[in-house]
């Protein structure tokens, strides 16, 4: 069983091992005044991404997932966040769009929260999910799990399925990401742990049955109601995890 992590203060001066993961859990509200600082730090292109959601709640919930990310990259990269840019691959993982930075991230919300991760020179995946129990998870599982991981699931009671099937799903989601694939990768060509208490693993790869070892993946404990996951490249990494204090 994997220990859950301690959201830890950051420190004032705040520097990333060569063998370091940092994974940051941010709330997704702010103040006006924020929200109006934050924006000032987005492109005109970002803006108009922003301006696409409907709702205004998810007009500032993307607002602030975008900012946020240049803050914390350009901390850890020493400039400043409106100098940055990033752009997307084919399949719509985000990276800076100057190759000599060696600064990987992986961002994730939902609800309330966003998850960044970051690392430097190897590649990584973050997945958060608000655990919403009014879902047929049997019936979702067919469309989106291996065969191995509907059986596990099917054989759980229904008081575990809920926390099994966010299991699966956001350590599918993080390893697709890492990949930088998106759902190209089909989600039933891989296998991962699910059973809850059981540790996060990638467990199979009918694509590359080397893959179990090019990955190490973590569950994350984002807080009470959510389920997350990382996977990272490689095996020789810990992991520290901050708390976002500032506006």
């Amino acid at each position: 069983m994997e220990m859950a992590q301690t959201w830890e203060n950051p420190p004032a001066h705040l520097s990333l091992g060569e063998q370091e993961v940092h994974v940051w859990r941010v709330p997704l509200e702010a103040s006006a005044a924020a929200l109006a600082s934050l924006q000032a730090l987005l492109t005109a292109d970002e803006i108009a991404k922003v301006r696409r959601f409907l709702f205004e709640r998810d007009r500032t919930r993307a607002l602030v997932a975008q900012a946020l990310l240049r803050i914390l990259a350009a901390r850890y990269l020493q400039t400043s966040p409106s100098l940055l840019r990033f752009t997307t691959n084919a399949y719509g993982k985000p990276a800076l769009a100057s190759p000599d930075l060696p600064l990987q991230f992986n961002l994730s919300h939902s609800a309330h929260l966003v998850l960044y991760a970051f690392a430097w020179r190897r590649r990584l995946g973050i997945d958060v999910e608000y655990m919403r129990s009014t879902l047929n998870y049997d019936e979702l599982s067919e469309y989106c799990f291996s065969p191995f991981e509907r059986e596990s699931l099917s054989g759980l009671a229904q008081d575990k399925k809920r926390v099994a099937f966010y299991n699966c799903w956001t350590r599918k989601e993080a390893y697709i990401k890492a990949r930088g694939l998106g759902l190209s990768l089909p989600l039933d060509l891989f296998d991962v742990s699910l059973l809850p208490g059981e540790a996060a693993a990638l467990l199979g790869s009918r694509e590359d049955p080397a893959e179990v070892q090019r990955w190490s993946m973590r569950q994350l404990a984002p807080g009470a109601g959510y389920a997350g996951a990382l996977v990272v490249e490689g095996t020789d990494w810990q992991l520290r995890c901050w708390q976002w204090q500032g506006r």
